[in-house]
C-alpha cells in the first residue's frame, strides 16, 4: 500500500504542474488522464486516491498555489520545509506574505491519535486539541485566514466540482446527491483526505527502531530514554508494537516565544490548550499536545512554535531548563517561558543531570526512529 500511494502522489503532484505548465502526462497502468479544458482529469476508485489526489491539489487553496501537501511534503516526512524568512519555525499562507504562529505539526502517524477527550484532555487534532479527530482536522486548512484562505466551504466544494473525476467519485463512493448539501460535501472532502492520511504511506513503522537495526549509541539511548532518572516514557511511551512515542496528552514546557516570528507576524501570547473552545481552566494555559517522535530527526525546526533548530538543542532544554543552561543555538541562557504559570511540568524535566555525551546517545535513539524512506534526510 506505501508504494501504491506513494506512486499515486507523485503522478498526483506531476499532473498539476504539467497542468500548470500547459503540457499532459503519459497514462500508466494505476489511472487514465484526459485533458478537460485547463484541467486534467484522473479516474480514481477509492476514498484514499481521492483523499491523496485532494491532498496534492493546489486549486483547493485562494490563489490556487497551495495545497495540503505544500505544508505536509510527502518527500520529507509531510512537513513543511519552504523558505519563509524566520528558518521554517511556521508557515507562509496562501498570499505569500501571511505567518502562521505555530510550527507545521508533521502529518505522519496523525491517524492514530484518539479524538479529542475533554475529560481527560487528551487526544485530538491540532496542536490544542481543537479538532476531535481527523476528519475534522481536514476541514480546517481550507478556511484558514492565515493557511489557505478560502471563504467558505461552498467556495471548496465549487472548485472540486470543477474537477469531473472528483464529482464522479465522490457520487459513486459517497451518493449521488452527495453534493445536494454544503456540510455532507465539505465532510466527504475531508473523510477522503482523512482516508489517504490513514494509509502506510503515513505510517510504515519501518525504522531502525522497528527492525531491530540501532546502533550501539541509539540502544544506550533508548536504555536512558526508558530510565527512571531521564523517564521520557512518561509522556512518550514506548510500550508495545508499533508504539507512538506519545501518551496523546498536553504540557506546558516552559518554552521561550519565538520572538522572531512574532516580530514579523504581530501574533500576541499562544495559549495552547486553552485556546481550544471546549477548554476553559486556567491550568491548561500553556500547554501544547504531546507529539509523536517518529521522524522526530527529520522534521525541524522543534517545538509548538519552531523555536529551536536542532534536535540536540530540544534534549539540551529538556536536561538543562531549571540548572542555568545555555541554549547553544543563541549562546545565551533559556529565555524565560512564554506562558510562565505553576502548571509548568516539572518531574521529569529540566535537571536530568545528563552528561554531553548522554545526551548525544538520546539524540541517536531519536534519529533511529525514522522511517526507513527518510532516512537519508537525517543531518
Amino acid at each position: 500500500m506505501q508504494n501504491k500511494y506513494l506512486k499515486y502522489n507523485l503522478l498526483s503532484m506531476s499532473v498539476i504542474l504539467f497542468t500548470a505548465c500547459g503540457g499532459s502526462s503519459e497514462t500508466d497502468t494505476t489511472s487514465t488522464e484526459t485533458t478537460q479544458s485547463s484541467t486534467v482529469s484522473v479516474v480514481i476508485s477509492t476514498k484514499e486516491e481521492l483523499g491523496e489526489s485532494l491532498f496534492s491539489d493546489t486549486s483547493l487553496s485562494l490563489t490556487r498555489t497551495m495545497s495540503c501537501a505544500t505544508c505536509h511534503d510527502p518527500l520529507h516526512a509531510f512537513i513543511d520545509t519552504r523558505a519563509n524568512g524566520v528558518n521554517g519555525a511556521v508557515s507562509l499562507g496562501d498570499d505569500g506574505s501571511s505567518l502562521g504562529d505555530r510550527n507545521s505539526p508533521m502529518a505522519s502517524y496523525a491517524s492514530f491519535t484518539p479524538s479529542f477527550d475533554l475529560t481527560n484532555l487528551s487526544g485530538g487534532q491540532f496542536l490544542d486539541g481543537r479538532a476531535l479527530d481527523l476528519t475534522e482536522q481536514a476541514k480546517g486548512p481550507f478556511l484558514n485566514p492565515v493557511e489557505m484562505q478560502m471563504p467558505d466551504e461552498s467556495s471548496v466544494i465549487d472548485r472540486v466540482r470543477e474537477n469531473d473525476s472528483y464529482v464522479a467519485t465522490m457520487e459513486s463512493l459517497y451518493g449521488e446527491t452527495i453534493f445536494d448539501d454544503t456540510d455532507s460535501a465539505y465532510t466527504a472532502i475531508a473523510d477522503a483526505i482523512a482516508a489517504f492520511e490513514s494509509t502506510a504511506a503515513f505510517s510504515p513503522f519501518d525504522s531502525d527502531f522497528d527492525t531491530n537495526t540501532m546502533s550501539a549509541a541509539a540502544i544506550r539511548g533508548r536504555d536512558l530514554f526508558r530510565s527512571r532518572r531521564v523517564n521520557c516514557v512518561r509522556c512518550h511511551d514506548d510500550r508495545g508494537d508499533n508504539a507512538l512515542f506519545t501518551n496523546f496528552t498536553y504540557e506546558n514546557l516552559g518554552l521561550p516565544a519565538n520572538t522572531n516570528v512574532r516580530s514579523q507576524n504581530g501574533h500576541g501570547l499562544d495559549h495552547g490548550l486553552l485556546d481550544n473552545p471546549d477548554v476553559s481552566a486556567q491550568t491548561e494555559d500553556g500547554k501544547f499536545k504531546v507529539n509523536s517522535l517518529r521522524n522526530v530527526a527529520v522534521t525541524a525546526p522543534y517545538m509548538h512554535n519552531g523555536v529551536f533548530q536542532d534536535l540536540k538543542t530540544v534534549v539540551h532544554f529538556y536536561n538543562t531548563r531549571d540548572t542555568g543552561g545555555i541554549n547553544p543555538e543563541t549562546g545565551s541562557a533559556w529565555e524565560a517561558a512564554e506562558i510562565n504559570r505553576p502548571n509548568i511540568v516539572t518531574n521529569d524535566v529540566g535537571n536530568l543531570g545528563l552528561s554531553d555525551a548522554e545526551e548525544d546517545d538520546i539524540v541517536a535513539f531519536l534519529e533511529a526512529l525514522t522511517d526507513a524512506k527518510y532516512k537519508d534526510l537525517i543531518p
